[in-house]
């Protein structure tokens, strides 16, 4: 039986590779094999994607690009697609594009005219979501919060009526404030915490946000979290019900 030969990577492309958010057995071979045959990696963190290189025997060039390079080595990557190469972009961990600068070079690649191929992996969104038990049919991702109080709870405020599960990221340096805002904006939802995700002590938190306040009392929490706020489905429902009762007691009443 002959192997199938896969295909090799097509010139003038930028390859979207998802890395492992902690577990490196969640690297996929397709990310692999893109990583060992592109002509160069784009890192957000050199140093930390070097590690990851070296870990699977992948010796390549490497350019930075992060926030504040982002425009200038955009101009650089699309210079190298117009000359054929294959360039493979990467993020600290999960898949590029998603809340980190690889969105501005994937928008300058597309409107350059250049193909995009994205190499699905990990991805701490859906690891999260997908785990967390609250509903999955319907979510809203923010990535993260703005850092200043007011334009923070502007944007819990305008998300309040969204039916479905909000999603987002925060660092265990704010999570404390975060919720303290959610206990008064989201105060009877449910919240998952979800941290350390796919790594040995990887947990799921769940309660109300006073009662997570309460368990942080107790425990300090480490690693980057991704926050999970059950949909307003429950209060609607609270509602309809109280709702209900009433006209029910009006009819009876009446009898």
């Amino acid at each position: 039986m002959t192997e199938s030969i896969l295909p090799p990577l097509t010139p003038s492309t930028l390859y979207l590779v998802a890395t492992p958010i902690g577990n490196l057995e969640d690297m996929t071979l397709r990310g692999l094999r893109v990583l060992k045959e592109c002509d160069v990696v784009a890192a957000e963190d050199t140093r930390r994607s070097g590690q990851l290189l070296k870990h699977f025997e992948i010796s390549k060039p490497m350019l930075s690009y992060f926030q504040f390079n982002e425009a200038k080595r955009s101009e650089e990557i699309i210079e190298r697609l117009r000359r054929g190469q294959r360039v493979a972009l990467v993020t600290d961990a999960g898949t590029p594009g998603i809340s980190d600068p690889g969105e501005r070079v994937v928008k300058a690649a597309r409107a350059a005219g250049f193909r995009v191929e994205s190499i699905p992996g990990a991805c701490a969104l859906v690891a999260a979501l997908t785990a967390s038990g609250l509903s999955t049919a319907e979510f809203h991702f923010i990535g993260f919060l703005p850092h200043k109080s007011g334009q923070r709870r502007k944007k819990l405020e305008a998300l309040k009526s969204f039916d479905g599960t909000l999603v987002l990221y925060e660092s265990p340096y704010r999570i404390e404030k975060l919720l303290g805002e959610l206990h008064e904006i989201y105060k009877e939802r449910t919240i998952v915490l979800a941290r350390e995700l796919t790594k040995k002590f990887e947990e799921y938190l769940r309660g109300t946000p006073a009662e997570l306040l309460e368990m942080l009392k107790k425990r300090s929490l480490k690693g980057e979290f991704v926050v999970l706020i059950s949909g307003n489905e429950g209060e609607e429902d609270d509602r309809e019900e109280g709702e209900e009762s009433g006209e029910r007691e009006s009819e009876e009443s009446s009898f």
